[in-house]
C-alpha cells in the first residue's frame, strides 16, 4: 500500500475538476450549481418501464441483468434507443452514454441528481425515500492504460476504500476484491462497509480504464436493508460495461 496515492496515477479528470471524487465521499449529494452540461445532449437516458423482475422467492433474478447486458452492448451502436429500453431488464432503466464510453442499468424510479457537488461525477442517482441507496458513475483522465499497472484488486479497492470514499470519522472494512474480464477489457470490483456512528452503508463499486479515462461505479444501501437490495445493487456493478 505505501507510496500508492490517488493523485499519484490519476490526472486531472475529465471536463470538471482535480481529483477523481471529492477527498472523502458523502453518498448525499449536496446542492451546487453547475450549470449546462454539453455533454448531456450525449448521454441516453432510457427507463424500462415494467414490474420488478422478482422470482418466486421474491429475489431479484441477476440473470436477466446479465442478458440485458449483452443486448445493451449489441444495441449501443444503433440510434434507436426505444429497442434498447423493449430489451432493458424488468424493472430497470439503461443509461447510456456514448460520448463518455459507458453504459449500466440502474433500479427504476432512482432519480438523477440534477446539482452534484463531488468532484469528478459524471452521473448520479438516488433513491428518494432511501438517499444511503444510490449509484455514480466518475471519471478522470489517467496516463495508465491497464489496471494492472496500478496494482491488485485488493490494493487499488482498500486504497479507495480508505482514502476516497470514506470520512475520518468512519471505520472502514473491505469485504472482497476481485478482478473480471468481459468484453475485452479488465474490471476490478469489490465490496465494503462504511461505518459511521449513526449508520452503516453497505457499498459495491466496479473500476476499469479505457481510453485514457478511470471509471468508478459506485452503489450501496443502509446496512439494515442489505437483505433487500443486495441483488439489485450486484445486479447494478454486474451491468456497467465500457464501450471504448
Amino acid at each position: 500500500m505505501a507510496g500508492l496515492q490517488i493523485g499519484s496515477y490519476l490526472s486531472c479528470p475529465v471536463g470538471r475538476t482535480h481529483r477523481l471524487f471529492s477527498p472523502r465521499y458523502a453518498p448525499e449529494v449536496a446542492s451546487f450549481s453547475q450549470g449546462s452540461d454539453a455533454r448531456a445532449c450525449t448521454k441516453l437516458q432510457i427507463c424500462a418501464v415494467a414490474s420488478l423482475g422478482e422470482s418466486n422467492n421474491g429475489c431479484f433474478d441477476r440473470r436477466q441483468v446479465l442478458t440485458g447486458v449483452g443486448t445493451m452492448l449489441a444495441s449501443t451502436c444503433l440510434d434507436n434507443g426505444r429497442a434498447l429500453a423493449e430489451k432493458a431488464p424488468k424493472g430497470y432503466a439503461a443509461v447510456v452514454d456514448n460520448n463518455d464510453g459507458y453504459a449500466f442499468f440502474y433500479p427504476f424510479g432512482w432519480q438523477v441528481q440534477q446539482e452534484i457537488a463531488i468532484k469528478g461525477q459524471d452521473i448520479a442517482y438516488k433513491d428518494v425515500i432511501e438517499p444511503l441507496e444510490s449509484v455514480s458513475i466518475n471519471i478522470v483522465k489517467t496516463d495508465k492504460t491497464d489496471l494492472h499497472e496500478l496494482g491488485s484488486p485488493e490494493r487499488i479497492a482498500k486504497t479507495l476504500v480508505e482514502k476516497v470514499f470514506t470520512t475520518p470519522s468512519q471505520k472502514s472494512q473491505l469485504i472482497d476484491a476481485k478482478e473480471k474480464d468481459a468484453n475485452g477489457k479488465t474490471y476490478y470490483t469489490f465490496e465494503f462497509l462504511a461505518k459511521a456512528p449513526n449508520f452503516t452503508r453497505h457499498a459495491l463499486g466496479t473500476v476499469a480504464i479505457s481510453d485514457g479515462k478511470f471509471y468508478t461505479l459506485l452503489t450501496g444501501a443502509n446496512q439494515r436493508r442489505w437483505g433487500k437490495m443486495e441483488d439489485k445493487l450486484r445486479a447494478v456493478v454486474d451491468s456497467f460495461i465500457l464501450l471504448k
